[in-house]
């Protein structure tokens, strides 16, 4: 269901023939790495994180070898970073972990994206399912994600970090 969703809110975009589908499991930052032949960096993965403030959730979308700062998070959201159950991710976004997107979630979710993603021309978000990507410049991820702002929470992934 959440795949055909996302597949839906890109084909009112004109884009729906661009979200490519796998054989092989895509669940993880490397088995899509995997999937789609590219360095796991490049895959944008979705972080569901729960929001104290108004009971919904906080989406931040990374690059695959970015790794939250619990310190930033809280001093840019005003709160610890907590991530959701998988059954709160299937609840509060439509989409099962694995296949967590940044598009067409629900009301009410915030969805910000990491400067980690800015690194590269193009990056790879899941769409609705563990088998699923599209291939999106940070403009058109920004834009299809409705992303609120881009957000400096994440570290590990500055070249200074990767020896």
């Amino acid at each position: 269901m959440s795949l055909e969703t996302v597949k839906m809110y890109f084909a009112a975009l004109g884009r729906a023939q661009d979200v490519r589908e796998f054989a092989v499991s895509s669940a993880t930052v490397d088995l899509a790495a995997q999937a789609l032949n590219v360095e796991p960096a490049r895959i944008a993965k979705t972080l569901s994180f729960q929001n104290n403030t108004d009971g919904n959730c906080i989406l931040v979308v990374a690059a695959g070898d970015a790794k939250v700062d619990n310190g930033k998070f809280k001093r840019h959201f005003g709160l610890k970073p907590k991530m959701l159950t998988p059954d709160e991710v299937a609840q509060l976004t439509g989409h099962a972990v694995g296949g967590v997107c940044p598009f067409a979630n629900p009301a009410g979710v915030k969805t910000c994206l990491d400067i980690s993603l800015k690194r590269f021309a193009t990056v790879f978000p899941a769409c609705g399912s563990s088998s699923s990507a599209i291939e999106l410049n940070c403009d058109e991820l920004y834009r299809y994600a409705q992303a609120l702002e881009w957000v400096d929470v994440c570290k590990s992934w500055q070249p200074e970090y990767n020896d």
